[in-house]
């Protein structure tokens, strides 16, 4: 018996109509569509979404930070404190394999892969507190730095500028995890090892990667009288010794993943990948070390303190007065250990403002290397499995442009099915950020729409040390300390080193008397005796042979201050403040005549004479 009900379709619904087949042109259009625009879902709040509490210190609405409860910021406020982060850096590992001119052959294959910069622009040492300082404050959600004025992060314009590696071209992709049998077939087909030798060494890994010594003492002797399939096995372990310290230096420390190996099969297409895409993709993933119980960062971290070096020359950096801008800039700076601790690093950090940030670095360096316009690409990036989003939109102020409230970020699909991001990439140009969204230009650096800082304040955390856990007082107790008890050994060394690499960095051409002011100085910073000589005694000017330093030649950051000229005698150091007002001591009791014990000893000492 036929029913009276209509017809049911597939979604559920009931219609009366007959059900159309589509036509051809109609499924060849809805293939294209599926095939060319991949969606990105963004981290959207609909109505049935469960609202989640604010954290202490910061964010108010974690509409966007909603595993900010793992971050180790919220277990620094809850009294947790960790120790700095223990660091995987490779940079003199790449000393001990190199290419003389006996080994040209090699040498001119790497220069083809775009890769030839990372041999000597990797820094081999590295600042543990600074890092970690840093990556205390990365945000896995937004790829970013949450500082306490704003966003910032690296950005492809960083990794070209930085590392001068190709960011255009074929994106780095693995259907799927190396098995170790599989790798052991690629040892033995790409380098021309056997079977047993392959075998053990993965078994050794314990895991599908070889160690980078392995492929030191293996191929290291080959030369360019060896022949043909040899040089091309040197070839393919050298540049997978090279990427496995750098680019992919993951927190095994000893060892590389051989499925990289598969990208250096053929040795012609090695540089038609896009290295520095992928490089930021997979430091994207190792800045993650924000849980708790994470102790170990891995990536490449010249990369990183690089960029620090680049955006904060005034905290952190030292400049290499032998730099030319035709290099990478990773080698305008020589990379130091920062003798602050890591809670020291965390209150300077958290005082950070707009004006201590070097928004556009690259100024002078653009005649050498243009801006490439990718840097606007807005979408995700990847590395083989790994797939991270890449937001210009939140870091406006990097491009020298107003920052703008951001939209929501992207949540970067699943690595199986990101297939379709190659053909994305490919066709970056259609997928840029376009005018409107790029937004003005700034006035000023570091500018920003009016309602910026209060949407910011809501959602993110800001300020990493909290107040009550700081170096000793509070901040209203800091702002009623005299300048000169407020400051701390650590400030005065940073600010006696600022002033020295400004004096080095004009070269020998400044006159006698800048040197003399600039010493005078330096001296009266780590003497402590800076501004109490101001608020304590009257200034007198200085003589005619000690003049002070015309503005011209002065630093831009050293306020103007008095040269005195060299003291005749030393006067007693003024009264100080305690910097411990919580735990007051008791004053010393009045004078009351000499005390019986003191009695005795004169006593004694006159009976030894006589």
């Amino acid at each position: 018996m036929k029913s009276d009900m209509p017809p049911r379709t597939r979604g559920g619904y009931t219609s009366t109509a007959p059900r159309r087949r589509p036509t051809g042109s109609e499924r060849r259009r809805r293939v294209q569509l599926r095939e060319v625009e991949p969606e990105y879902p963004r981290h959207d709040r609909d109505e049935t979404e469960e609202v989640l509490e604010g954290a202490p210190g910061g964010p108010i609405d974690r509409c966007i930070l909603r595993s900010f409860h793992k971050h180790v910021a919220a277990n620094i406020w809850l009294g947790e404190d960790r120790a700095p982060l223990k660091l995987v850096n490779h940079g003199a590992k790449l000393q001990l394999w190199e290419l003389d001119v006996e080994r040209s052959r090699i040498y001119e294959t790497v220069q083809r892969s775009g890769l030839a910069p990372l041999i000597s622009c990797s820094h081999r040492v590295a600042s543990r507190p600074m890092l970690s300082a840093f990556c205390e404050r990365w945000q896995p959600e937004t790829t970013t730095f949450h500082l306490p004025f704003g966003e910032m992060t690296i950005t492809l314009d960083d990794v070209a500028s930085i590392l001068h590696i190709p960011i255009t071209g074929s994106m780095i992709s693995f259907s799927q995890p190396l098995r170790v049998d599989d790798a052991n077939a690629l040892l033995v087909e790409l380098l021309g090892t056997t079977d047993v030798e392959a075998s053990r060494e993965t078994e050794q890994c314990r895991s599908p990667s070889v160690r980078l010594q392995w492929l030191r003492e293996n191929f290291s002797t080959i030369t360019d009288v060896s022949s043909d399939d040899d040089i091309d096995f040197a070839t393919r372990a050298f540049l997978l010794h090279l990427v496995g310290c750098t680019l992919f230096a993951d927190k095994s420390a000893t060892s590389v993943g051989v499925v990289y190996l598969e990208l250096f099969r053929d040795l012609s297409m090695v540089g038609s990948y896009a290295w520095g895409a992928a490089c930021l993709a997979f430091m994207y993933r190792q800045t993650t070390a924000t849980r708790f119980e994470v102790r170990q960062l891995g990536g490449y971290l010249t990369l990183l303190q690089a960029w620090i070096y680049e955006h904060f020359p005034e905290m952190f950096s030292s400049s290499d007065m032998a730099y030319i801008e035709s290099r990478p800039r990773a080698l305008r700076w020589r990379p130091h250990v920062i003798p602050d601790s890591l809670q020291s690093l965390r209150e300077r950090l958290d005082r950070l403002q707009i004006s201590d940030v070097c928004w556009e670095p690259y100024v002078d360096h653009r005649a050498e290397h243009p801006f490439p316009d990718i840097a606007w690409f807005s979408g995700c990036i990847k590395c083989g499995l790994v797939v991270e989003p890449y937001h210009p939109e939140r870091v406006l102020r990097q491009f020298g442009h107003i920052q703008t409230i951001p939209p929501r970020p992207f949540a970067p699909p699943r690595p199986d099915r990101s297939i379709l991001l190659d053909q994305y990439w490919e066709r970056w140009t259609d997928h840029v950020l376009i005018d409107h969204s790029r937004g003005r230009r700034c006035h000023y650096s570091g500018e920003s729409v009016a309602e910026y800082m209060a949407w910011y304040d809501r959602i993110s955390h800001r300020i990493v040390q909290p107040p009550h856990l700081r170096s000793g007082f509070t901040t209203d107790a800091r702002s009623s300390l005299p300048s000169h008890t407020a400051s701390t050994s650590d400030s005065r060394n940073a600010r006696a080193l600022r002033l020295l690499r400004h004096v080095i960095s004009g070269g020998r051409q400044q006159s006698g008397d800048y040197f003399w002011g600039a010493l005078n100085e330096v001296h009266s910073i780590l003497a402590g005796s800076d501004e109490t000589s101001a608020s304590h005694s009257t200034p007198s000017p200085a003589p005619a042979s000690h003049s002070t330093p015309s503005p011209a030649t002065r630093p831009f950051f050293c306020p103007p201050t008095f040269v005195y000229p060299p003291p005749a005698s030393v006067d007693p150091p003024p009264a100080t403040v305690d910097p411990h007002p919580s735990s007051p001591v008791a004053p010393p009791a009045p004078a009351a005549g000499p005390t019986a014990s003191t009695t005795v000893y004169v006593r004694s000492k006159r009976k030894k004479k006589t």
